[in-house]
C-alpha cells in the first residue's frame, strides 16, 4: 500500500546559477564573442578615456557644480526652459568656478551634449555619466561620443549659410571623416572639399525624384528650377572647425587629421554600421517584440548578434524602452531574453533598468542585470536577490520553460531552486503569488517521473487554484 505522505526528496544540491533566462536553464551556457579589434595603433581605451576627461574636464566641472548648487527637487538651477542656465545661474556659476558667464554656457551646453546633464522637460539634472565619470572609462568614451555625434550643435554654423545646404554637408560629413581615418594623416582640404562636392552630387541625386502624370510647361517668364549651387568650401571649413571644437581633429595651414579620439569614433561608427548590415535572422526591422521572438530559436551567439544588429540600427533610450516593454508582456521567455538583449547595450541601459526595479515582474531581472552591471560575477549576481525575488524569477523561468521547452528540462530546472527540498520549494511557490504557479505546477506534476513527487506537486498546484 502507497503512503500517502509524501516523500521528502531532497534535491541534488548545485552551485546555484543565475536565472535571468530560459535559455540558461536550459543548459545553454553563455559563449563571449571576441570583440573586434580597432586599427593598429589606436591606444588603449583607458588612455582614450584620459584624452576624453581632458577635453570634457570644463563640462563635468560645470555639470559637478550644478549638481552641488541645485539637488533635485530645488528651482532656479535651469529656469530659461529646455534645460538652459538662466542669467542669474550662469553669473553665480562663473563666480564661483571663477569663468565668465559665456564659459559656463559653452561647458553646461557640452555637459548636455555629452550625457553629464540630462534634460527633463524644462529641468535638468546630474546624468548617469557624470557619477561614473570617475570609475568608468566606457561611460566617459561613450559620453564622448554623443558629443562627436552632436558636433554640429556644439559648433553651430553662420546665420548666413544656407539652411539645405548645411543640412547636406552634415549627411556628408561621414565619408570625410571615414576618408580621414583611412587616410591615418593629414589630408589637405581642397581633397577633403572634392569629396565633399562628389558626395553632397550623389545625395541631390539620390533625392531626385520624377513625379507620375504629365507635367505643365514652364511659364515663359518662371526658367526650370536648377539645383542650388552653393559654394561648400565655406562650409567644409566651418564642419572641420567644428569638429575640432569637439576634439576630433585638428585642421590649420589648409590640412585635416583626425585625433586618435576621432579615429577611434570614426572606426567605432564604421563598426556600428557594419554590425547593424549583419542581421542573418533578418530581424533588425521588427518592433522588440518580434525580434526576441525570432532570437528565442537562435544559439546564444547568433541571439547576441541578432541583438546588436537590430540596436545599432535605433536610439540607445528607444530601444531600451521598447524591450522593457517587451519584458511586461505576459511571456516569460520574452522577458529574459529582453533583459538578454539590454546586457548588449551596457552602461547606457543603467537609468532605465534601475527605474524598473521596483515593478515586480521585472525586479529579479533589473537585479541582476544591475549586478553585473557593477562588476559582481554572473555565477554569483543571484546573491543579491532575497529568498522570494528568486523564488520568483523560479516560477517566471519554469513558466518559459514550460511554454517553449520540453519536459525532460522542466524537470532539470528543479535544480537551480535555492530551496533544499520539495516541500519547501512548493510552500515559498505558493507563498509569492506569481500568476503561472498554477500552470508551472501542473507542467511540472505532468513531467516529472516521481509518482509521489508528481501528486505532492498537483496538490500544490490545486491548492492555489482553490486558495487553500
Amino acid at each position: 500500500m502507497t503512503s500517502r505522505i509524501p516523500r521528502d526528496s531532497r534535491l541534488r544540491l548545485v552551485r546555484p546559477r543565475p536565472l535571468a533566462a530560459a535559455p540558461r536553464a536550459m543548459n545553454q551556457r553563455r559563449s563571449r564573442r571576441p570583440a573586434p579589434r580597432p586599427p593598429e595603433g589606436t591606444p588603449a581605451p583607458s588612455e582614450l578615456a584620459r584624452m576624453a576627461r581632458s577635453g570634457l574636464a570644463g563640462a563635468a566641472r560645470v555639470a559637478r557644480w550644478a549638481d552641488a548648487a541645485f539637488r533635485p527637487g530645488r528651482d532656479g538651477g535651469t529656469s530659461d526652459g529646455g534645460g538652459t542656465l538662466s542669467d542669474a545661474t550662469a553669473e553665480r556659476a562663473a563666480a564661483e568656478l571663477g569663468l565668465t558667464p559665456d564659459q559656463v554656457r559653452h561647458d553646461w551646453d557640452t555637459a548636455r551634449l555629452a550625457g553629464l546633464v540630462e534634460v527633463h522637460g524644462d529641468t535638468a539634472r546630474p546624468g548617469w555619466r557624470l557619477r561614473a565619470w570617475n570609475r568608468d572609462d566606457s561611460a566617459v568614451l561613450r559620453g564622448w561620443v554623443a558629443l562627436f555625434d552632436a558636433w554640429s550643435l556644439a559648433h553651430p554654423e553662420a546665420a548666413d549659410h544656407e539652411p539645405a545646404a548645411v543640412a547636406e554637408v552634415v549627411s556628408a560629413m561621414p565619408q570625410v571623416l571615414s576618408f580621414l581615418q583611412l587616410s591615418a594623416g593629414p589630408v589637405p582640404m581642397e581633397q577633403l572639399l572634392d569629396l565633399l562636392e562628389q558626395r553632397v552630387t550623389e545625395l541631390r541625386t539620390e533625392r531626385c525624384e520624377i513625379p507620375y502624370g504629365p507635367r505643365p510647361e514652364p511659364l515663359p517668364q518662371q526658367p526650370e528650377a536648377t539645383a542650388v549651387d552653393t559654394p561648400l568650401d565655406p562650409l567644409l571649413d566651418w564642419a572641420l572647425h567644428a569638429l575640432a571644437s569637439v576634439g576630433a581633429l585638428t585642421y590649420g595651414d589648409g590640412h585635416a587629421t583626425l585625433t586618435p579620439l576621432g579615429s577611434w569614433a570614426v572606426w567605432v561608427k564604421l563598426e556600428q554600421i557594419c554590425v547593424a548590415a549583419q542581421s542573418p535572422a533578418g530581424n533588425i526591422e521588427q518592433n522588440a517584440e518580434d525580434m526576441l521572438r525570432g532570437c528565442s530559436q537562435l544559439r546564444p551567439n547568433a541571439a547576441r548578434a541578432e541583438y546588436r544588429a537590430w540596436l545599432a540600427a535605433r536610439p540607445v533610450g528607444s530601444a531600451v524602452a521598447e524591450l522593457l516593454d517587451a519584458a511586461r508582456g505576459e511571456d516569460a521567455l520574452l522577458r529574459g531574453l529582453a533583459f538578454e538583449a539590454i546586457r548588449v547595450v551596457g552602461a547606457p541601459a543603467e537609468p532605465d533598468v534601475r527605474a524598473v526595479s521596483d515593478e515586480t515582474p521585472l525586479r529579479p531581472y533589473a537585479l541582476l542585470w544591475l549586478a553585473e552591471h557593477d562588476g559582481i560575477d554572473p555565477e554569483d549576481a543571484h546573491e543579491v536577490l532575497t529568498r522570494a525575488e528568486a523564488t520568483w524569477l523560479w516560477v517566471d523561468t519554469a513558466a518559459a520553460v514550460a511554454d517553449h521547452g520540453e519536459a525532460p528540462l522542466l524537470v532539470r530546472h528543479l535544480e537551480s531552486a535555492v530551496q533544499p527540498t520539495i516541500p519547501a520549494l512548493l510552500d515559498e511557490v505558493r507563498a509569492v503569488g506569481h500568476p503561472r504557479t498554477v500552470q508551472v505546477l501542473v507542467a511540472l506534476a505532468a513531467a516529472h517521473p516521481d509518482p509521489a513527487l508528481a501528486k505532492a506537486v498537483r496538490r500544490a498546484a490545486f491548492q492555489v487554484h482553490t486558495g487553500g
